[in-house]
């Protein structure tokens, strides 16, 4: 069990995670043909970034900025997750590029474009495996992650 918290290891661990979840994320969207909530596709960009410092993490493994930068990325990703979470159990209300309610068009033709196309809301759970929503899993893996990230860095620490 420790093997993995051997540093570089742990970057190619968090490296492979990133990459299988945004190709999941593209699969379900793109193969299975479901249309994904802006929450969704912001819920993406930590895994983007973490693909990123990962791979400076591999070259320049000895400096710990990299394992803190993970730290920040899997936070945010833990918070958007969890806000994701919280619209789809109704404890938040959706913000408006969720619902595309506040929009202000003044051209009737922008407002035709606009109703024609598709606003998914953030609180409709289309997709689930197991019975959890994606928010619901990326919500329980980025916290599992941001732990771990925390035992890497106390382990780098210690040595």
């Amino acid at each position: 069990m420790n093997n993995i918290f051997e540093i570089k290891k742990f970057y190619i661990i968090i490296f492979i995670f990133s990459l299988i979840s945004l190709l999941i994320a593209l699969y379900i969207e793109f193969y299975l043909g479901y249309s994904p909530c802006k929450l969704c596709i912001y819920q993406r960009i930590p895994y983007l970034i973490a693909i990123f410092i990962t791979f400076l993490g591999i070259s320049y493994f000895k400096n710990l900025i990299w394992l803190y930068l993970l730290l920040i990325t899997f936070f945010s990703s833990f918070l958007l997750s969890g806000y994701h979470f919280g619209i789809e159990q109704e404890i938040f209300s959706e913000f408006s590029g969720c619902t595309g309610n506040s929009i202000k068009i003044i051209d009737k033709n922008e407002l035709l474009e606009l109703l024609n196309s598709e606003v998914n809301s953030c609180k409709n759970v289309d997709f689930q495996i197991f019975g959890l929503s994606l928010a619901t899993i990326n919500f329980l893996l980025s916290f599992i992650i941001f732990i771990l990230i925390l035992k890497v860095i106390k382990n780098e620490k210690n040595k």
